[in-house]
């Protein structure tokens, strides 16, 4: 499967949401593709490099697909875009176009079942539900109710303020209860730099 990629200096997670303002031609013209053929394009975090430009030097090989859900043309005159996050993806091969837009060859990464929160989720429920009422989380409009182990995961995963190297690793992990136990101890290593 071929899709373009869209490098950023942020990690978007299955079923979250991201709102991008679109300049460059190379992207006006890959939204304008994707909107016409009902496709999307794929979030790659950055990790060497600048978000405008060239192309960066380095990004993520594991990615999140992007879905536009809605566009306007904002107070600027610039693209504003909506974007829900879909699939996760691994970077088999890049290829850079003449545009300087880089077009990969992805494989789908396995999405088990959703899986019943648990007893034990009961505390990262509850930060989700306090992150939610946070008004810049708020003006996402992500319906923040976990439906599941897998989408709690996501949403705190994407919401929280841990590193991007950190969310790359999360949105690597397969199983929703692993993702959940990474995150904990990510939070505890957080609590730890508070308080210390």
């Amino acid at each position: 499967m071929n899709m373009p990629l869209f490098p950023l200096n942020t990690v978007l997670f299955p079923g979250c949401i991201l709102d991008l303002q679109i300049f460059e031609a190379r992207y006006l013209d890959m939204i304008g593709r994707c909107m016409k053929q009902g496709g999307g394009f794929g979030v790659v975090c950055i990790l060497d490099g600048d978000e405008v430009g060239i192309a960066p030097a380095g990004y993520a090989l594991v990615g999140c697909e992007a879905l536009i859900t809605d566009f306007k043309t904002q107070d600027n005159g610039l693209l504003g875009i909506r974007v829900q996050g879909g699939r996760r993806f691994n970077v088999l091969r890049t290829e850079l176009q003449r545009d300087q837009l880089i077009v990969a060859e992805v494989e789908w990464l396995d999405e088990g079942p959703e899986q019943p929160l648990q007893d034990e989720d009961a505390d990262l429920v509850a930060l989700l539900k306090a992150l939610a009422e946070h008004p810049m989380v708020e003006a996402l409009n992500m319906g923040t109710e976990a439906t599941g182990q897998q989408s709690l995961a996501n949403q705190l995963a994407y919401l929280l303020p841990f590193a991007e190297l950190d969310k790359i690793d999360l949105l690597q992990l397969d199983d929703p209860q692993q993702r959940l136990d990474a995150i904990q101890a990510l939070l505890d290593e957080l609590q730890g730099e508070l308080f210390a």
